[in-house]
């Protein structure tokens, strides 16, 4: 079964299986290089209810966001990968620099992000509890991140 899709066919699925009841979940990322904190939090997603949908960040936004030199992964590698998790649904990748768009127009049961967030600072959080929706955050796995990854691949490999 695929699971990468723009966001105009992902949006027929989602109505569809939100018709039979099923409880849609929303969240983004850019998931440059996977890593243990990313699985346990997709995991931990998943739970929220019956679909999670992954709001993928293209790399045009990822070199916006995390500058020049990222993504290290490009986009159509990220959302293969992803895809191939069992915790995953679906995979849609935006180009915007948030994800308000995508999360107004899916319209979301609910909206995960993790534990570095606040709630009242997760964007698309005002839209999801207006529709009725809820907002959650998840604990991060402390010192898991893309960032110390590549600062140990750095430390290792590039300093005498």
């Amino acid at each position: 079964m695929d699971k990468i899709y723009p966001r105009e066919k992902l949006k027929k699925k989602i109505d569809a299986l939100r018709g039979e009841g099923k409880k849609i979940v929303f969240t983004n990322g850019c998931f440059d290089i996977l890593h243990v904190g990313h699985t346990r939090y997709l995991r931990d997603a998943k739970r929220q209810g019956d679909v999670l949908v992954l709001g993928l960040n293209s790399d045009e936004s990822v070199r916006s966001l995390k500058g020049e030199k990222r993504p290290l992964t490009p986009e159509n590698e990220r959302a293969d990968i992803l895809a191939s998790l069992e915790s995953v649904d679906y995979v849609t990748i935006f180009p915007e620099l948030t994800p308000l768009t995508l999360i107004e127009y899916l319209q979301p049961h609910v909206l995960v992000k993790g534990g570095d967030w606040k709630e009242e600072d997760v964007v698309g959080r005002e839209s999801v509890e207006k529709w009725g929706g809820r907002v959650v955050i998840i604990q991060e796995i402390k010192g898991s991140s893309t960032t110390n990854i590549i600062e140990k691949v750095k430390k290792a490999f590039c300093q005498p």
